[in-house]
């Protein structure tokens, strides 16, 4: 694994569910958190963060991971916040990725839609130029927040529409947010041309990705994995290849499932369910999308022709132009050649 470890650090990568939030850095959740010190019960210490980010469950986890939203008070925090993940993903040789953002919750808190927007896209831009990775958005709903929060989302998204913008998304509590009363709302988002992306059987069973494909029009499904319970289900996501965005530590640690030998990804994948390997809010989680290979590499039984496999997925599954994808799939292919 030590050298199937050093392919995975150098093999270039797409990452398709990682959420802009959660991706911030401690260092970078520290220092906001000095910023704020007195008025966020986030620690102010990296040491202290790690404790912090101790879930019980799921329920837990959105508590915190909402502490650490309030953090985010200007539209500095959102530009230093950007560009800062997209330094770390060009570290871990991410050329491409589709960044879940949640709008709603920066707006709500007092930054205006245009500024949080203009935020984002100079972050975008500068760090395609300082490193390389190319950063796309997907607006999501906070279920957990209402139909207003949905109205609002599809408000931001076709009266600002950022350059970055290709998907629209939902997010939060799968519990007692039902899928079907986002309808009118993705089908709005959709016929402006994004593309659907829900969270769907990731703490609730396959009814909740029945729901995302049927009422949501889902393209790809964020998580997903109670479809391994149902194998209609899993023989429909395989017929009409619909992708998802898996992502094993984040399971672990919400408690979605109770150990990583005990995640369904091998079950998913042997009955030809297209998936691609993902980090959610890797700092939260105390991963990284390196990790996330050498996981599902173990879980696999992968080798480096495996792993290879799983980068040209993630491209294959991306909302990335036919030339980017192409271009990416050559530079992957070339870098496993360089290990004969």
């Amino acid at each position: 694994m030590t050298d199937l470890t050093g392919f995975i650090a150098g093999l270039p990568k797409a990452e398709l569910h990682v959420h802009h939030v959660g991706s911030a850095s401690p260092r970078i959740v520290a220092e906001l958190a000095a910023r704020h010190e007195g008025s966020s019960p986030v620690p102010a210490d990296p040491e202290r963060l790690a404790e912090y980010f101790e879930f019980r469950d799921f329920a837990h986890f959105i508590e915190v991971y909402l502490s650490v939203v309030d953090l985010i008070r200007d539209a500095e925090d959102v530009r230093l916040l950007t560009y800062e993940i997209g330094r770390e993903l060009a570290r871990q040789q991410v050329r491409y990725a589709e960044l879940t953002i949640t709008p709603y919750s920066s707006v709500r808190r007092g930054i205006p839609a245009p500024a949080f927007c203009e935020a984002i896209e100079d972050a975008r831009t500068g760090a395609a130029r300082d490193f390389g990775v190319n950063l796309r958005w997907c607006f999501d709903i906070p279920g957990e927040a209402g139909l207003a929060s949905a109205e609002e989302t599809l408000r931001i998204a076709l009266e600002e529409r950022p350059d970055g913008l290709i998907s629209f998304g939902l997010g939060g509590p799968e519990i007692g947010v039902p899928r079907p009363q986002f309808k009118p709302y993705f089908d709005k988002a959709r016929a402006a041309g994004l593309h659907s992306v829900p969270h769907a059987g990731e703490t609730t069973g396959p009814e909740t990705i029945w729901d995302a494909v049927r009422e949501l029009g889902a393209e790809r499904i964020g998580h997903g994995i109670a479809a391994a319970q149902d194998e209609r289900l899993m023989a429909y996501l395989a017929e009409h290849r619909i992708p998802l965005e898996v992502c094993p530590t984040s399971n672990l640690r919400t408690r979605a499932v109770a150990s990583l030998d005990e995640h369904p990804i091998a079950r998913l994948v042997a009955a030809g369910v297209p998936i691609s390997v993902n980090s959610d809010d890797p700092p939260m989680f105390g991963t990284t999308l390196e990790q996330e290979y050498a996981v599902a590499a173990r879980l696999l039984g992968l080798d480096r022709d495996g792993v290879t496999e799983l980068a040209r997925a993630a491209v294959r599954h991306s909302f990335l132009d036919e030339a980017g994808k192409s271009a990416l799939i050559s530079e992957i292919d070339a870098y496993r050649e360089t290990y004969g």
